[in-house]
């Protein structure tokens, strides 16, 4: 497994693209990320009428249709190695003797959504302190100068529910980077200008927080699902992160490491060799603190209309939500497909009503979001000119609403459930994906066979299925909008959507500069 695969990934807002363990889902969810959303959907959107001009005519011979299409490979997942250590920490090893190289993780519980609101800030800074500080042995800059020197790495990042650290180097000097990543691990040294940098750079990204529309439409409508208050929007502010201390962060560092490790390892070495050397490292821990079980629950979005006025753009970003489910819900794979019908693609009902045929949004998708271990939440994103924003919003929520009068077809069906299936295989190709992917599972305490038994319950949807989740979970009524635009622009206005008074709500940054 590469460096870059740990779970958390090293980013500065909830915006960032997810990292390979909140991306494995192979269908959207949204979640994890909707700036990847909004990517995908503007490429797809600048790329549509290229496509449309190569369209066949019904004269036009389509010699295409006549590809015969093998059958898909059955799904077998090259397994890793399971260790579990008396003290309840687990190793999984993961051979590749493809390459010269190895690479490994530690995966620690305890993120962002588990600190205090008065010190909002602190996992992310810590994520970027921890490696930038150094250890007891070696300092931050010396590491780098050594690493760079062998072209390996050694990272640590931080995440809304875990912190990570990470390394890779070539197999000869595997030895010597495996103990410098055990003692930042173990012996971490904070240091005071490195907590200043990391200050100093979180407190950047907060002042021009709200220069990017997108960012400010997915910070605030993931407030009308969770609240304000839910440890899942809680936002640092300068005043959060000036108060954190380097007592925080070694703190903070102690109490998560002393929770359930999961450590990968996955490259060219041999195994016996290699759980020798890890349980030497770990086995004499004292026994994992448990994780504490999650019990969220969210209250549902008001049916009203919230406004955030950005002067200095010509377009709106209309996001509508709603409640969603969490991952152990039976519902899922049914949902997933019902994601892909509604708002997955090219093909999908949003794509082609809202941007093929009414020509109003540059781009248009969303779903019902699955998170492993809380409810997610429903949403589906347009981006459309200021004076298109209402019949842009009144176009995806009939969309929405015709998820339950136009139930869905047997030509839907198919095609949904090839392009999940077809996308699933490429999803786990590689051992270090599936290695990825099998660590995520023991983290959320999925079972080992998640994988498989997921694939056959896509294969098993039906079309009772899909519309019957449809039905259940596709309430326009329950759901809130948002639009984040230029409101001298926006003609007709908001009000014409008719769901009562406008809520405009204040993106004030406390304590910034004055622009």
């Amino acid at each position: 497994m590469s460096h870059s695969t740990m779970k958390p990934n090293a980013r500065n807002d909830r915006s960032a693209v997810p990292h390979p363990f909140h991306s494995f889902i192979v269908e959207w969810v949204g979640s994890t990320s909707r700036a990847l959303l909004t990517g995908a959907l503007l490429a797809i959107a600048s790329s549509a009428p290229l496509l449309h001009s190569q369209t066949a005519t019904p004269q036009q011979s389509k010699p295409w249709e006549k590809i015969p299409i093998p059958k898909l490979h059955d799904f077998k997942p090259q397994q890793p190695k399971r260790i579990e250590l008396k003290n309840g920490i687990v190793i999984f090893l993961q051979e590749d003797h493809e390459l010269p190289f190895i690479y490994g993780s530690v995966l620690i519980p305890g993120g962002s959504r588990n600190v205090p609101p008065a010190k909002a800030g602190l996992a992310d800074i810590y994520g970027s302190a921890w490696r930038t500080s150094g250890s007891a042995k070696m300092d931050g800059d010396a590491m780098d100068d050594l690493l760079e020197a062998k072209a390996a790495h050694i990272e640590t990042a931080a995440d809304e529910d875990s912190s990570a650290l990470s390394w890779d180097s070539l197999k000869g000097d595997s030895d010597q980077v495996y103990a410098l990543a055990m003692d930042l691990l173990f012996r971490p040294s904070f240091k005071p200008d490195k907590l200043g940098l990391a200050q100093q750079q979180e407190g950047a990204g907060i002042v021009r927080r709200n220069d990017d529309e997108g960012q400010i439409a997915e910070r605030e409508s993931a407030k009308l699902v969770y609240g304000v208050n839910s440890p899942y929007t809680t936002q640092p502010e300068l005043a959060t992160i000036g108060a954190i201390t380097l007592n925080d962060l070694q703190a903070w560092h102690d109490r998560t490491v002393g929770g359930k490790l999961i450590i990968g390892v996955s490259g060219d070495f041999d195994p016996a060799a290699m759980e020798a050397k890890l349980r030497a490292t770990f086995e004499g821990l004292p026994p994992a603190k448990p994780t504490v079980a999650r019990h969220d629950v969210f209250p549902t979005p008001a049916h009203t209309v919230s406004f955030i006025d950005k002067t200095d753009v010509n377009q709106s970003n209309i996001q509508i939500v709603g409640p969603g489910i969490d991952r152990l819900n039976p519902d899922v794979p049914a949902v997933a497909v019902m994601n892909e019908i509604l708002g997955g693609g090219f093909a999908s009902r949003l794509f082609q009503e809202v941007r093929t045929h009414l020509g109003l949004a540059y781009a248009v998708g969303g779903g019902l979001n699955f998170p492993w271990d809380h409810p997610g939440e429903f949403q589906v994103e347009a981006l459309t000119k200021s004076a298109t924003t209402v019949e842009t919003a009144k176009a995806a929520l009939d969309v929405i609403a015709g998820l339950t009068k136009r139930p869905i077809t047997e030509e839907e069906l198919a095609r949904a459930k090839d392009n999940i299936l077809n996308s699933f295989l490429f999803s786990y190709d590689t051992r270090e994906k599936v290695l990825t992917a099998r660590e995520e599972l023991e983290f959320y305490g999925y079972p080992a066979d998640y994988l498989e038994t997921y694939h056959k319950a896509l294969e098993d949807v039906t079309l009772a299925d899909v519309n019957r989740v449809a039905t259940k979970y596709m309430e326009p009524g329950k759901m809130g909008i948002l639009v984040v635009g230029n409101q001298s622009e926006i003609k007709p206005s908001l009000d014409d959507l008719k769901l009562g008074p406008i809520h405009t709500i204040d993106i004030t940054i406390p304590g910034a500069p004055a622009q």
